[in-house]
């Protein structure tokens, strides 16, 4: 059960990656489980603006792969990213985590909410697979710390047990 009576800079992750695994108990659903990851993010960290899914689907173009919004919640978003453009396209193609402290400076950054000032983008792999990326954005410049990475890293793969993708 999630019990968090306000929202923190500084979560106890461990408690957050516990509360994954219960709030997904018993169902694998990508959607519903994705849906339910986000709407947790969102009311347990202070500062988003934003907080979802990138999910990998085949380019519209015919050749290569675009992320398509996902369940999120927040402002309306970017619908496509192509893989490479903005920090979810360079992540998808990293594969790996990006903490960007002033998206202003990020070069090819896709300003999807002009309040956004920093942002984070998890990848979410599952056997080798990249199913998409998860991207928080926050209003606030440098939001993101180490201890953030590595705790929304923990969330991910909790996330990723619980469900079949």
């Amino acid at each position: 059960m999630h019990i968090n009576p306000e929202r923190s800079t500084r979560p106890d992750y461990d408690l957050l990656v516990r509360q994954v695994t219960s709030i997904l108990e018993g169902e694998r659903d990508l959607t519903a489980n994705a849906a339910q990851f986000s709407a947790l993010v969102y009311d347990t960290l202070a500062d988003l603006n934003w907080a979802g899914f990138y999910l990998t689907v085949p380019s519209k173009k015919g050749e290569g792969q675009d992320l398509l919004v996902g369940p999120f919640q927040g402002k309306p978003a970017c619908a496509r990213i192509p893989f490479g453009r903005g920090v979810c396209g360079t992540t998808a193609v990293e594969r790996k985590t990006i903490v960007v402290p002033d998206v202003h400076a990020f070069p090819g950054h896709i300003a999807c909410d002009s309040a956004s000032n920093s942002e984070i983008v998890l990848p979410v792999i599952k056997d080798g697979k990249l199913v998409g990326v998860f991207d928080i954005d926050s209003p606030v410049l440098d939001r993101f710390s180490d201890e953030d990475r590595a705790g929304l890293e923990a969330m991910v793969a909790a996330f990723l047990n619980a469900t079949d993708c």
